[in-house]
């Protein structure tokens, strides 16, 4: 039986539940701390108050109408946004995140496609939601209520909780398995799926985390990530249930600054925000001439550790200095993180792991813990969840698996695609992985994005991706099938830093000829099928979606730079 940190954990079935829990055990805890608009002044809130504010924002969005209605919620990460999201969810209906990076039609898309009751929003959003209330009324769905979040402000909050003795009455019955939450997966709205989710699904997960990931009462988080996003909700959630305080980060180029100013300790996070954050550490070790000496203690941290003696915070203690003097655990998901990347946060003393899921497995399938690791993996499945690899090849890789109480109840509306996912009481994630003999779960890519050639030979892009970005002066890249007759031909688009050492004032063309001869190396110890045969280069970034997964579907040689 495998070590977990809590043998015996609360298996928590709904949201209320937690957030009771927390109110019960935490309450004088501070949970949130975050900074008013002029950044002067910072407010303080426990889960005590956090637990009143989610019943009183419940009765006035009740006093609205509003019972059992689907209301949306958009805006920037704050802690209005996450009363709103979890005052509707325990109190009130049905909740629908969207991202506020929308476009203002699939913003519209989206309203008609959950049939939208109600909408609350941040009014610092460039967006006319009256004239977006009137356009999605033309599709027959009417949105019953505007309610702008300064309405539930901390200084108006004492208003409305009176109210909580006249409609506490009327809070919803939960049901955790009927459909609460509804989000929408990454993608346009042609393309994105509206993923029906339960209180059943998300506590399960958190009942899990809590059980696998060393989160404590004294940790203090950051929240980074958009918490419209599965992954960003369910890692605030996680510390939420352990008491823990959270931070709002109050933009990226304060993450420094803020990681020593409010002590932050461990967050979620996706590959980009490590990689930058232990890029910056190399760089400046290699500005100072001190380059050689973090190599060095490396080994020598390395050397100890093996023989049981833990030294790597005291001898990097300036790095750790250097990103808060407090951080000690970091969860990545969403994206691989580069091993490399991963070797440097463990050697300095950072406990680095990574997660795998879905939005429509709310979120967590797999995570790797404090007591499993193996480079490269996502760790196990999570307590409770059974994974299994179907149809594997030679190789052991085939599509994976899952099935458990995090498992969605289906996409809104679509039974042709929820027909696709749901195979014999199994989900179907649509990424390929293979299992190795300990249960380590190893991602090889998504099926979508297998390149299937004339001769039946499969290309997993993901695999000479991580080779490609190996390449010192390569920060990002994407490998594609391009038609050539009735065949595919490999190419690899390339984005490269223009300030990195080898391309530093150097000519377009010299460029091209020397990504074309890094290419050329990687192409010597791949067999023939798998080989590059064009290098396509730029410096502007990959469009991305908001957990920055680069969309494949618009990267297009007609944008590579001509040399």
């Amino acid at each position: 039986m495998r070590k977990y940190r809590c043998k015996y954990d609360i298996e928590f079935q709904d949201l209320k539940e937690i957030m009771d829990f927390v109110a019960d055990k935490y309450g004088d805890n501070v949970g949130f701390i975050y900074k008013n608009e002029d950044r002067t002044q910072k407010i303080e809130i426990t889960y005590k108050k956090f637990r009143e504010d989610l019943d009183a924002l419940g009765a006035y969005l009740l006093s609205k109408g509003l019972k059992d209605k689907k209301i949306v919620v958009i805006g920037p990460n704050s802690y209005h946004w996450l009363v709103a999201y979890y005052a509707t969810v325990i109190n009130v209906g049905v909740v629908v995140p969207l991202d506020k990076g929308l476009p203002e039609e699939e913003i519209i898309n989206s309203l008609i496609k959950c049939k939208a009751d109600a909408i609350i929003y941040d009014e610092s959003l460039d967006m006319d939601f009256e004239k977006i209330a009137a356009e999605v009324k033309k599709s027959d769905v009417n949105i019953e209520a505007l309610i702008p979040m300064s309405d539930f402000s901390q200084e108006k909050m004492p208003q409305l909780v009176p109210l909580i003795e006249e409609y506490k009455s009327d809070f919803k019955v939960i049901d955790k398995h009927a459909v609460d939450i509804i989000l929408f997966t990454s993608g346009t709205s042609a393309t994105a799926k509206a993923a029906q989710l339960t209180q059943r699904n998300i506590a399960s997960t958190i009942a899990a985390m809590r059980k696998v990931e060393p989160i404590y009462e004294d940790d203090v988080e950051m929240i980074l990530l958009p918490l419209h996003h599965a992954f960003g909700n369910q890692g605030v959630l996680m510390f939420i249930s352990n008491g823990a305080t959270n931070v709002f980060c109050s933009g990226l180029k304060y993450i420094q600054k803020e990681l020593k100013e409010y002590g932050v300790t461990a967050f979620f996070c996706v590959p980009l925000i490590i990689e930058s954050m232990i890029n910056k550490v190399l760089k400046t070790a290699e500005k100072e001439g001190k380059l050689e000496k973090l190599e060095t203690g490396r080994k020598i941290a390395r050397a100890l550790l093996k023989v049981g003696i833990d030294v790597r915070r005291k001898l990097f203690k300036d790095v750790i200095d250097g990103l808060g003097g407090k951080l000690r655990f970091l969860i990545s998901g969403a994206a691989p993180l580069d091993l490399k990347i991963l070797e440097y946060c463990t050697d300095f003393g950072i406990m680095t792991v990574q997660g795998y899921g879905l939005t429509e497995t709310a979120p967590t399938i797999a995570s790797e813990s404090y007591f499993y690791r193996r480079a490269g993996s996502v760790g196990h499945a999570m307590p409770g969840v059974e994974v299994k690899i179907n149809n594997p090849d030679e190789d052991g890789i085939g599509e994976l698996y899952a099935r458990g109480p995090n498992i969605m109840k289906g996409y809104l509306d679509d039974d042709e695609a929820n027909k696709e996912v749901f195979v014999n009481g199994w989900f179907n994630t649509g990424d390929l992985a293979r299992i190795d003999k300990d249960e380590y779960i190893f991602l090889t890519g998504r099926k979508k994005n297998v390149i299937v050639l004339k001769n039946g030979k499969n290309i997993y892009p993901e695999e000479i991706e991580a080779l490609i970005d190996k390449i010192p002066y390569v920060t990002e890249n994407v490998v594609m099938g391009e038609p050539e007759g009735d065949d595919y031909r490999l190419v690899a688009h390339i984005v490269y830093d223009p300030e990195a050492e080898a391309t530093k004032g150097r000519s377009l063309e010299y460029i091209q000829l020397m990504a074309d001869t890094d290419i050329e190396l990687i192409n010597k110890e791949m067999p023939t099928f798998k080989r590059i045969k064009q290098v396509y280069i730029r410096t502007e970034p990959f469009e991305k979606t908001t957990t920055q997964k680069i969309k494949r579907r618009t990267v297009k040689a007609e944008d590579a730079l001509k040399a």
